[in-house]
């Protein structure tokens, strides 16, 4: 029991140091912060989503809107994950679809109306790439608050052999965050038009991401929008 606990507290460290040492080196444009924005002045709080993919460069980027929450699963490899966010400023509550889900998406909406905003992966923890879960739309409608897209994309970037094709924007790329319209989940949703909604999110996510990954196909374009 020792031995885990200090295993998991070797990794935590060098996971964090790795984080915070390349996320320090990108160089960051934010494409529609007035969406941002706009969810903040209406009093509500934005559900950020992210396909698993590409999660890496908003863990630090997203520590800064405190407070914040995210729902990591219960396995092992959610337990590093987790004090690894943690240590970055993020709440994060253990649960998944598979195991402790109905108590996370309650303490999520607890944590909501407290004021935290929310972290979501939406094909996470393993799966399919691509695939909006249906407990994207419950944190919505448990809370009430919108969906905001937050696209990544980076110029330059690892891209590891895992079933997600992880990557990892390669030290001091220039890195894209590009925000989404909101989207809101009515709390009466069910069926055959739930199933409509997630698809929908899912087909708009998809959309985000190619229209923005093809963006450094032009560098002129790249140019002026890390100018502005």
């Amino acid at each position: 029991m020792i031995k885990r606990l200090l295993e998991v507290e070797f990794f935590t460290y060098i996971g964090l140091l790795i984080v915070k040492i390349i996320s320090s080196t990108y160089t960051i444009k934010i494409i529609g912060p007035e969406i941002e924005k706009n969810v903040f002045k209406k009093k509500q709080v934005p559900i950020y989503v992210s396909w698993h993919q590409r999660f890496f460069p908003g863990i630090t980027l997203f520590a800064t809107r405190k407070p914040i929450t995210i729902m990591i699963s219960q396995s092992r490899d959610g337990e590093l994950i987790s004090k690894i966010v943690n240590r970055l400023g993020w709440r994060p509550v253990r649960g998944s679809s598979s195991r402790g889900g109905r108590d996370a998406l309650r303490e999520i909406k607890t944590l909501v109306h407290k004021g935290y905003k929310v972290g979501h992966i939406v094909d996470g923890p393993r799966g399919p790439l691509g695939i909006v879960k249906p407990g994207l739309l419950l944190i919505a409608q448990f809370s009430g608050m919108p969906i905001v897209p937050t696209i990544t994309s980076a110029e330059k970037k690892w891209v590891f052999n895992s079933w997600d094709r992880f990557m990892i924007p390669k030290p001091f790329s220039r890195v894209i965050f590009r925000f989404g319209d909101e989207i809101y989940v009515p709390r009466n949703l069910r069926g055959e038009a739930f199933e409509e909604k997630r698809s929908s999110i899912e087909n708009a996510l998809k959309k985000l991401y190619a229209e923005t990954d093809s963006l450094w196909e032009d560098p002129e374009q790249v140019h002026r929008l890390f100018k502005s």
